[in-house]
């Protein structure tokens, strides 16, 4: 028996555009059905299942309410694997990357707690805008080499909005 598809175990069709509160709300409900405190007395075989569905579910969720790891994810369905730390063959981005990273740079060198909040909206904007434009391709066959570039975009984003987040946090300290 294979791994139901982390859709199918949220009732939802395969979608970029998905409901967050939806998601969340049907995960903590599935959640409760499978929690394996449920499964406490029960013989061990059930107990191993129980465990299993709930990490499955765990699973299913974060990849999901991501947008990142859900473009991987949709993209997979597709028969398109995609290497976890791909070369980003993609000079535009990359000088963009080179010009994050020294803006951040200079945050972390000046202490500029204020300049944080800017950074992270730029951040969030460029996000959303390739959230977007994955939205618009995914499904399209011939874009599919466009939909990986976006979502190898997407990683690097949330990698550089984590160490914005560190950032911020040892400012705050």
């Amino acid at each position: 028996m294979g791994t139901p598809c982390h859709f199918a175990l949220f009732d939802l069709k395969p979608s970029f555009a998905l409901d967050l509160e939806q998601l969340s709300s049907r995960y903590r409900e599935l959640a409760r059905t499978v929690h394996p405190d449920r499964f406490a007395d029960a013989p061990e075989r059930e107990r191993r299942q129980a465990l299993e569905r709930a990490a499955q579910l765990n699973e299913a969720y974060h990849v999901l309410k991501t947008p990142s790891r859900r473009a991987r994810y949709l993209l997979s369905l597709q028969g398109h694997e995609m290497p976890v730390e791909a070369t980003i063959q993609d000079p535009d981005f990359l000088l963009q990357q080179m010009q994050w990273r020294e803006e951040l740079e200079e945050l972390q060198d000046e202490g500029d707690v204020d300049g944080i909040a800017p950074f992270k909206q730029r951040l969030k904007n460029s996000q959303a805008e390739l959230e977007h434009k994955f939205d618009s391709c995914w499904e399209n066959a011939s874009k599919q080499e466009t939909a990986e570039r976006l979502v190898r975009r997407m990683q690097f984003l949330d990698k550089l909005s984590s160490e914005v987040r560190q950032l911020e946090e040892r400012l705050d300290d």
